[in-house]
């Protein structure tokens, strides 16, 4: 069983949102390089949400949502370093549960810390992310959290790529990831707006069945 869930109720509204704003970019002739060296034609910055105050709450409000829906007995918000630590503290502001978030490594001076803020053992967690590519950062936090003697019951993001890779890993880790959207969504809602035409879209899908090699 999959353990990545796109919610459809938002998954065209928030691709279209993202585009809109330039969140999300589309450029097939000269490529984005992704910081691990993949070039690709697409690039995903969804922090330029939280400079629109209306789309901001659109994703507050929904990422709050699908957690009631999804993972009704949290108690506690990780957000994970970086971006997704604006998000998480939002939906923990708007669900009124104490907010936690994960260091990519600890800290290097004081008390080292890997988590900050204080959260008990045992308690049930839910991650908050904004974009998932592999999943391997976000699964890193997760099992931050797990070591830290407490239970990941689910992550939320904003936004996926959709690679089987991350399908794999969330499906290994065991952990049920809930996005907003997803790279399906985004492309249909570009080729309606006019962002890419068919034979855009033809280069633009074949970069997701192999991005590490796609040219």
């Amino acid at each position: 069983m999959s353990k990545i869930i796109i919610h459809q109720e938002t998954a065209g509204a928030v691709a279209s949102r993202l585009l809109q704003i330039g969140a999300i970019k589309l450029n097939h002739k000269q490529p984005f390089t992704w910081s691990s060296g993949w070039k690709s034609p697409i690039y995903c910055d969804n922090r330029l949400a939280l400079s629109y105050p209306e789309i901001r709450s659109y994703i507050k409000e929904n990422l709050a949502r699908v957690i009631q829906l999804h993972f009704p007995k949290a108690e506690y918000i990780a957000g994970v370093a970086t971006a997704g630590i604006p998000q998480g503290a939002l939906v923990a502001d708007q669900l009124g549960l104490p907010f936690v978030y994960v260091r990519p490594k600890p800290k290097e001076h004081g008390m080292g810390n890997l988590i900050e803020g204080k959260v008990e053992k045992g308690a049930r967690v839910v991650l908050v992310e904004d974009l998932i590519s592999t999943g391997g950062s976000s699964l890193k936090a997760a099992q931050a959290v797990q070591e830290a003697g407490c239970k990941v019951i689910g992550m939320v993001a904003i936004f996926t790529y959709g690679f089987e890779t991350s399908e794999k890993n969330f499906s290994n880790a065991d952990i049920p990831l809930v996005c907003l959207s997803d790279f399906t969504h985004l492309l249909e809602q570009a080729v309606k707006q006019k962002y890419l035409d068919e034979t855009e879209l033809i280069y633009v899908k074949s970069w997701r069945l192999d991005p590490s090699n796609w040219k």
